[in-house]
């Protein structure tokens, strides 16, 4: 298994379309196992930090117009 610092130097290489892709999937398969799995803890700590990250982007967008 990589570091993940591998795998950050990995995600700055990915074009943007490439990036949306990995989202994508990332998104995809956490959602198919909250499916299997109401409970699933990693599936719904996944969520929760990607709806804390949106919006804490959201909000950095904001201040900035």
């Amino acid at each position: 298994m990589k570091t993940a610092d591998d795998i950050w130097e990995d995600i700055g290489s990915l074009s943007e379309d490439e990036m949306f892709h990995v989202m994508t999937k990332l998104f995809d398969m956490y959602d198919t196992d909250l499916k299997r799995d109401p409970s699933n803890n990693e599936a719904l700590n996944f969520f929760k930090n990607l709806d804390n990250v949106i919006s804490q982007t959201s909000q950095c967008n904001s201040n900035r117009r």
